[in-house]
């Protein structure tokens, strides 16, 4: 089986057997330097441009201090990169897929998932982000019949170099003048880009390097200005016929006598205080704050998640501020996704399964969407379809980000309703008061058990008192002459002595209506 590259070309299976800096012992054991000491605004532009002609050592040397010495840009590009990492993804196959596309992506799915140092990966080729690009090479181990990635290893920047022709492709440093083309489907390079242009200038360090300079300045100043601050100016007088090893011993005192806070010197001599010199912080700390801004800027696009100062704008500023910082996450998934489909999924499938189209690759997908508010859309979408409206199911549980059941016996959250027989409709009230004297439901409340039995119990009671009552009613009326002598009779002969038990069934009564109209049962349920 002939298995193709990215880019249609043959490669051998010989090649995966050891990585291809596995020999490159000079390489391994190269030390790093630190181009941030003594930085200065001449030292660095050589060392930018030194990067531009092809050497990117020095360059690269200088991200790398920048993120380890400067707390505020590490954090700020450990947002960015936890930002991506800790999203949910999946492995899509292409548009119109045919069965062997689906078999395909599920397939490279479960050899992803059995990756022990996945996230690892993805936090290095993030590593992009700042340096322009990250290289990452990988370890290859057959096991049973599949070829998978035993080990991922992030290599340094500085190991690479530009091709001397164009300036535009990256070689592996092996010592030769020209470098050494990446072995396919040996490493994963991941180009990010931060800017448009050459990939050594794509970094988005580049834009970083400057205001670290202004505050790498700005901090030592405020070092050295409150290594001096309030402590006054001492000045030592002796008399003129002291022996310089007199004048030695005043010198002494007066140098430390401002951490000492005790010295002594001859008593023919003297030291005088003098007030402290003039002078406030805030301009250093104004210089240091502006940097750290602009930092923030650069990496996130805002900062109002690097400061707590008020903007006195509301919170419609920090809405715009997140969808700016997400726009940013979202740039930073298909650009990482674009790159792992190319050098992850593809060769995964060309070397187990003969995949020779990267056209028709499956890809990764990063789970970008943002679930709405459940409670507006809970309210919303009953009115919607209430009036005609046609809502497809799928579209609602992707906007609410609740998955849908994987099998018909996969347990549901269900309302518990009335059982219908198919075609007979079901009286709201009988439901309700159905449930009410279901004596085998658990009481909740104090008054489940007043409740019970409510519409009997006063069906018992009215119906023979209304009985005893209409029948005297019914002869005085027929009996007498005028209607004062009907009332008269009436009220003589009304049997209603013991209105106790009229009187708690009308409350009963009462309450079960009020709750009937509490609940809105105002239809019948459908079955």
């Amino acid at each position: 089986m002939v298995i193709l590259d990215q880019f249609g070309k043959p490669i051998d299976l010989e090649d995966f057997a050891e990585p291809q800096t596995s020999r490159l012992i000079r390489l391994h054991q190269q030390v790093a330097g630190h181009p941030t000491r003594n930085l200065t605004p001449a030292r660095l532009n050589t060392i930018l441009e030194a990067a531009e002609n092809g050497d990117l050592i020095a360059q690269h040397e200088l991200f790398r201090d920048m993120e380890e010495r400067d707390g505020h840009v590490f954090a700020e590009l450990s947002k960015r990169k936890r930002a991506v990492i800790k999203l949910q993804w999946d492995v899509l196959p292409p548009r119109n897929p045919g069965k062997e596309e689906e078999a395909g992506a599920a397939y490279v799915k479960e050899l992803l998932l059995d990756m022990p140092d996945l996230e690892d990966l993805l936090f290095d080729a993030l590593d992009g982000v700042a340096h322009g690009f990250a290289a990452i090479e990988f370890e290859w181990q057959r096991v049973g019949g599949n070829w998978t990635i035993l080990r991922a290893h992030h290599r340094p920047q500085t190991w690479f170099q530009l091709d001397r022709e164009t300036r535009t492709r990256l070689l592996l440093r092996d010592g030769s003048l020209d470098g050494a083309a990446l072995r396919p489907f040996g490493w994963l390079m991941h180009i990010h880009k931060a800017i448009s242009g050459y990939t050594v200038r794509s970094g988005l360090g580049r834009v970083l390097v400057w205001p670290y300079l202004f505050k790498h300045f700005s901090i030592g100043d405020l070092a050295e200005f409150l290594d001096i601050y309030g402590l006054p100016l001492r000045i030592g007088k002796y008399p003129s016929n002291a022996s310089d090893t007199e004048k030695a011993t005043l010198w002494r005192a007066v140098a430390g006598i401002g951490h000492n806070a005790a010295g002594v010197i001859p008593a023919a001599m003297a030291i005088e205080f003098q007030e402290a010199a003039k002078g406030s912080e805030k301009p250093f700390e104004t210089m240091i704050r502006w940097c750290e801004l602009t930092q923030s800027k650069a990496i996130l696009g805002s900062t109002l998640t690097s400061t707590t100062d008020a903007t006195g704008l509301g919170s419609g500023v920090a809405e715009i501020h997140n969808e700016v910082r997400l726009d940013i996450r979202d740039s930073d998934c298909k650009q990482l996704a674009g790159t792992l489909t190319r050098d992850l999924i593809y060769p995964l499938l060309a070397i187990n399964k003969g995949w020779a189209d990267f056209r028709r690759c499956p890809r990764i997908v990063f789970d970008v969407t943002e679930g709405e508010d459940i409670e507006t859309y809970a309210d919303a979408l009953p009115k919607l379809v209430a009036i005609g409206m046609q809502i497809p199911t799928q579209w609602a549980y992707e906007r609410l980000r609740i998955p849908q059941p994987s099998s018909e016996k996969e347990a549901i959250l269900a309302a518990k309703t009335a059982e219908a027989e198919p075609g007979k409709q079901i009286d709201a009230k009988a439901a309700l008061m159905a449930a009410l004297r279901d004596e085998a439901l658990p009481s909740e409340f104090a008054d489940q058990d007043a409740l019970d039995g409510a519409l009997e119990e006063l069906a018992a009671v009215m119906q023979p008192q209304a009985a005893a009552w209409l029948k005297p009613a019914l002869d005085a009326l027929a009996s007498s002459a005028s209607p004062e002598a009907a009332l008269a009779l009436l009220t003589g002969e009304n049997p209603l002595t013991d209105d106790t038990l009229l009187t708690e069934a009308i409350a009963r009564a009462l309450f079960v209506t009020e709750l009937l109209g509490a609940n809105g049962i105002r239809q019948e349920l459908k079955p």
